[in-house]
């Protein structure tokens, strides 16, 4: 394992690390590890969901057709629930 430094933290930023730390029952060495880890794992996360947004994977289609297949999926429930028809 890697030890990390970080220099020339003021005071007050320390002691409010250190506050948040403790309210966690952390030391203030693994509530930042805990930081560290999180914010990698955001930036992991922002990483997959921008390269899904770039992809179609072959659906195109349309707002219509989207909204043609929820229309005919909640008239079916309905018929299967017993619902009276609506009208859209």
């Amino acid at each position: 394992m890697v030890a990390l430094q970080i220099r020339d933290v003021p005071k007050e930023l320390r002691d409010r690390l250190t506050e948040i730390a403790r309210s966690r029952g952390q030391s203030l060495q693994a509530y930042l590890f805990d930081v560290i880890s999180n914010e990698a794992r955001r930036k992991d996360n922002l990483a997959a969901l921008e390269r899904f947004s770039r992809k179609s994977y072959n659906a195109h289609l349309s707002s219509d057709d989207v909204l043609d297949v929820l229309h005919a999926a909640r008239a079916d429930r309905d018929t299967a629930l017993g619902l009276p028809e609506i009208d859209t």
